[in-house]
């Protein structure tokens, strides 16, 4: 019978320590890997997948929004895909519509423009083109009926400054200009006018809106879409689910939702599939959850507590 080794068999143990620590040290230390795709996205895990520019192009944009240079449209001349891309690239590096593969990433510029899309059109059941080709046919909100002040110590109005609807996903209100302008280091609590005279602004207001929780225990309406935010119980209980029904919850609250199958969220839900049809994914790809129809709101409103 062969004797064992004893210093060779330490000198394996010893070995095997040594790579053992090794492999520890290089995968506690291993950073994740980042690309960088020139202009539109750098630094970021996200910028290895593709960017919006890849898959989402001028001509589509076109097709999307048709009729928003239509003589009768409000804001002839003011959006274009240029500002629609320039505003997205601050954010794709954060997962905007670069998260997930590839149709989760059409699917999110697509949930995305079917809020604005729906939320500035002029369209009505005749229109030329059909009342989904009308988005982007506003940039602010037309004969307002009040000045939308309310009293808030944060964010207090400006003397002669009305905080009416503006932008892709219209503003209301000194509160949320204020935080919203905080978020992009712009002076729109003094100055709201900003989002009715430069596109890319007002895409950066909106795409901001969507990445970020505007509200305390709320998620962004990216994380509910694209399967970051887990739902608690209570959510479950209140039948808030991933998905588009719950991006209209968040943005829009209980303005659209528990209210049953009501015309706005329709028109979301409606401008969304359409978007997915034209951008070629198909609306049989729309997701899980698509209705807030029976959701209980994350945050209740108030009189003046609307985000939108």
């Amino acid at each position: 019978m062969a004797r064992k080794n004893p210093s060779m068999e330490a000198a394996v143990v010893l070995h095997l320590l040594v790579m053992a620590a090794w492999w520890a040290t290089a995968a506690f230390s291993a950073k994740p890997k980042v690309c960088d795709k020139g202009w539109e996205c750098k630094s970021s895990v996200y910028c290895c997948n593709d960017t919006i520019s890849d898959f989402f192009q001028v001509y589509q944009f076109e097709n999307l929004f048709s009729k928003r240079n239509t003589p009768v449209a409000q804001a002839v001349g003011f959006w274009d895909y240029h500002s629609f891309i320039t505003a997205a690239a601050v954010y794709q590096p954060l997962g905007f519509g670069t998260t997930g593969g590839k149709q989760t990433q059409m699917r999110e510029v697509a949930a995305f423009l079917g809020h604005v899309g729906s939320k500035t059109s002029c369209g009505y059941g005749v229109a030329t083109g059909g009342p989904l080709a009308w988005g982007l046919c506003y940039k602010r909100e037309m004969s307002p009926s009040q000045s939308y002040c309310d009293d808030n110590y944060l964010y207090p109005c400006t003397p002669g400054v009305d905080y009416y609807g503006r932008g892709a996903l219209p503003v209301y209100w000194n509160y949320n200009y204020g935080a919203i302008g905080d978020g992009l280091k712009v002076d729109l609590l003094n100055h709201p006018e900003y989002l009715e005279q430069n596109a890319t602004l007002a895409f950066q207001a909106a795409i901001y809106r969507w990445m970020t929780p505007m509200k305390k225990k709320q998620p962004s309406a990216h994380d509910v879409f694209v399967g970051k935010w887990k739902p608690t119980k209570n959510d479950t209980l209140a039948k808030r689910l991933p998905g588009f029904g719950a991006t209209m919850n968040v943005l829009h609250g209980d303005q659209v939702c528990g209210q049953g199958p009501v015309d706005g969220m329709n028109s979301m839900i409606s401008h969304y599939q359409y978007y997915l049809d034209l951008m070629g994914v198909g609306r049989q790809y729309s997701g899980d959850n698509l209705d807030c129809a029976e959701q209980e709101a994350f945050n209740p409103s108030s009189t003046s507590s609307s985000t939108t």
